[in-house]
C-alpha cells in the first residue's frame, strides 16, 4: 500500500510518498494532487522538511524504502553522505563508487532520485562550480544550495533565474513516477 501527503514549501508543493517500510517519494508536484493517505511515515518525512525548511534541521533520519537499480542505489548512498553545507560533483561520486568513468552514469542516477532534498541530489554541481542540471528545475536547486549557505559560480544561466516561474510546475524529470 502506497501513503502520500502533500506540504507546502517556499519552493512550491511537495508530494510525499511512502510504503509502510519507508519514503519511497519526495518531488515537487505543482498543483497535481492524489487522494491523501498518510501513515507514520509521511508524517514524519513532512514534519522533517518543514524543520529543515525552517532552518532547524540539517540531518534527515526519515526510513527510506528506495526503489532503482543497483547502480542507482549505489549514487543515491553516496548522496545521503553529503553533509548539509557542502558540495560535490559528479565526478566526486564516481571517484567514491570506484568509477571514475561513470561521471554520466551518476548524473543519469542523480536526476532519477526519486526522493529529493532528503537524498540530497541538489548538493551535486559541475566539476567547474557551476550549477548543474536538477530534476525540480535550477531555480529550485539554487533556492536549496542559498539555503544551506552554499555560493555557487555564478554563469550565464544563474542570471536568469527565477524561483517563482518554477513553484507552480511538477519536477519535470520525475514524470515518469506518475
Amino acid at each position: 500500500m502506497i501513503f502520500i501527503d502533500y506540504m507546502d514549501s517556499p519552493i512550491g508543493a511537495i508530494e510525499i510518498q511512502a510504503s509502510a517500510k519507508g519514503v519511497t517519494q519526495a518531488i515537487f508536484s505543482g498543483t497535481e494532487r492524489h487522494a491523501i493517505k498518510t501513515n507514520k511515515i509521511t508524517h514524519s518525512c513532512k514534519q522533517q522538511l518543514n524543520e529543515y525548511f525552517q532552518a532547524k534541521r540539517k540531518v534527515f533520519d526519515v526510513p527510506l524504502d528506495q526503489h532503482g537499480t543497483v547502480f542507482q542505489k549505489s549514487v543515491w548512498a553516496c548522496l545521503v553522505n553529503i553533509p548539509f553545507g557542502k558540495t560535490l560533483s559528479y565526478r566526486d561520486i564516481a571517484e567514491m563508487l570506484n568509477n571514475p568513468k561513470a561521471v554520466r552514469a551518476v548524473g543519469g542516477a542523480n536526476g532519477r532520485n526519486p526522493i529529493g532534498i532528503i537524498v540530497p541530489c541538489h548538493r551535486v554541481i559541475g566539476a567547474n562550480g557551476t550549477l548543474t542540471g536538477y530534476a525540480g528545475g535550477i531555480e529550485r536547486k539554487s533556492w536549496l544550495l542559498k539555503h544551506e549557505g552554499i555560493e555557487v559560480k555564478d554563469s550565464n544561466v544563474n542570471d536568469k533565474l527565477d524561483i517563482k516561474n518554477v513553484i507552480h510546475t511538477r519536477q519535470s524529470k520525475t514524470q515518469f513516477l506518475k
